[in-house]
């Protein structure tokens, strides 16, 4: 990945709370897993942003490997990345999903 790629990461991640890289956008999903995060977060009422890795080759391999994750999308919390679909799923249905999302609204 170049430095440049990353600085771009970076500055996303700083800029906003939550950011999703996924296929499509928030109001157009283009993939089923894509889908069930933006409704997770909406149910939640969270804030984020969306970055369409469709629309930047560069960043839809980037974001693999700034991560050190395959898959697409993927999902940062305050910087971190937290995981993908079935790790949003799951943490949602735990509740710890909620208490993240709050702390990442209150900062």
């Amino acid at each position: 990945m170049t430095p440049e790629l990353k600085a771009k990461i970076d500055t996303l991640l700083e800029q906003h709370p939550i950011v999703v890289f996924m296929k499509g956008s928030k109001l157009m999903p283009q993939c089923g897993f894509s889908n069930n995060v933006v409704q997770i977060l909406n149910m939640l009422g969270a804030p984020y942003e969306t970055v369409d890795v469709l629309e930047d080759y560069e960043i839809r391999q980037g974001i693999k490997e700034y991560s050190n994750w395959p898959t697409i999308p993927q999902v940062y919390v305050n910087g971190e990345f937290v995981g993908g679909s079935d790790i949003m799923i799951e943490l949602y249905q735990n509740g710890q999903l909620q208490e993240m999302v709050e702390v990442a609204i209150a900062s």
